[in-house]
């Protein structure tokens, strides 16, 4: 595919019709809650803490599979703080981003009920307890690494505060670099928030679960908060939403600073044309009236030359005629002289 065809594939996005993008936000917010879920509970259960590393590697890869699957159907922003800084920015209408929202919760709490009652295989001995044990996102209490944490004397409170923000603004901050002015992403975008996503797990990750979306921490709250957990994750879910949110306010006001400044520029230079031409069209004026004097007196002085000469005309007739009368005359004379003499 060429550069061209690139384009114009992905400004084909934002002809769809809205309904179609949002359910293209629903889809890819099932998808990669899903996946991250079913790892999180599966494999972290099997394996335990020592395969927390693998969070990172596996947060990245869902969010950029599914941002390249679905690339073409919607913005492929799959997270609320994305949206929310979309639409702070004009990136993103209102009523469409709004719409976003809602589907993305959607789809993580539809993501969170498949986990829940289809997914995780329960008996006697494994409950769903034991499932829940790494999925949700939390701090303190609820920390992925609370038993080793709590017999150190260690926890995370602000700290945890602290690296989801940050992770916010990382993630916030990649989007908005990888989209144009419409909200539409750029080539690569897909790479770049998987690459955003799977560097800010592999921080988050031990101190919060690497929630990065408020989606991601709802979804499966919403259903295992009735379980016989440490932590209630309902109690904390909060944080997982202000932090992002606060994140993409912090990106989206710089970006809305240099959209005034270069909107004041744009009105200046704007003023400054309609002046110069202004002046343009008054130069203009001058010089037509300037040419039309010019050329008014030339034809008072033509006027007044033809004048001159047809005052002058009857002059030089009449002298012309008083000089034939006194022709005439001498000539009378001079015959009258001769006859005189002949006699």
């Amino acid at each position: 595919m060429t550069a061209a065809e690139a384009t114009q594939s992905r400004t084909s996005v934002n002809t769809l019709p809205i309904v179609l993008r949002t359910g293209g936000e629903l889809v890819g917010s099932f998808l990669i809650c899903l996946g991250i879920y079913l790892f999180s509970t599966i494999d972290l259960t099997l394996y335990g803490p020592s395969y927390l590393p693998f969070i990172a590697i596996a947060t990245g890869l869902i969010y950029a599979a599914v941002t390249m699957m679905l690339g073409g159907v919607c913005g492929c922003q799959f997270n609320p703080a994305i949206t929310v800084a979309a639409m702070l920015v004009s990136k993103t209408r209102v009523l469409e981003g709004v719409l976003a929202i809602v589907a993305q919760v959607l789809g993580g709490v539809a993501a969170g009920a498949v986990t829940m009652k289809v997914m995780l295989p329960t008996s006697d001995a494994v409950t769903v307890d034991q499932w829940m044990l790494y999925v949700n996102n939390g701090f303190d209490d609820g920390s992925l690494l609370y038993g080793q944490l709590n017999q150190s004397g260690v926890s995370f409170g602000i700290a945890a505060i602290i690296i989801e923000v940050v992770a916010g603004l990382v993630i916030v901050g990649t989007a908005m670099r990888m989209t144009d002015d419409r909200g539409v992403p750029r080539p690569g975008y897909a790479l770049a928030m998987g690459v955003a996503y799977g560097a800010c797990a592999a921080v988050a990750a031990p101190v919060t679960g690497a929630a990065l979306n408020p989606v991601r921490s709802t979804g499966i709250a919403v259903f295992s908060a009735a379980e016989n957990l440490t932590q209630n994750p309902l109690d904390q879910l909060w944080v997982f939403w202000i932090c992002p949110v606060l994140a993409a306010a912090l990106v989206a006001l710089p970006m809305i600073v240099v959209q005034m400044v270069r909107g004041s520029q744009t009105s200046r230079i704007a003023i400054v044309d309609a002046d110069d031409r202004s002046d343009a069209g008054t130069e203009s004026e001058s010089e037509s009236e300037t040419s039309v004097e010019d050329v008014t007196d030339a034809d008072e002085d033509a006027s007044d030359e033809d004048a001159s000469a047809a005052d002058d005309m009857p002059e030089s007739a009449d002298e012309h005629a008083d000089a034939e009368v006194g022709g005439q005359q001498t000539d009378a004379q001079g015959d009258a002289d001769e006859g005189v003499e002949s006699h």
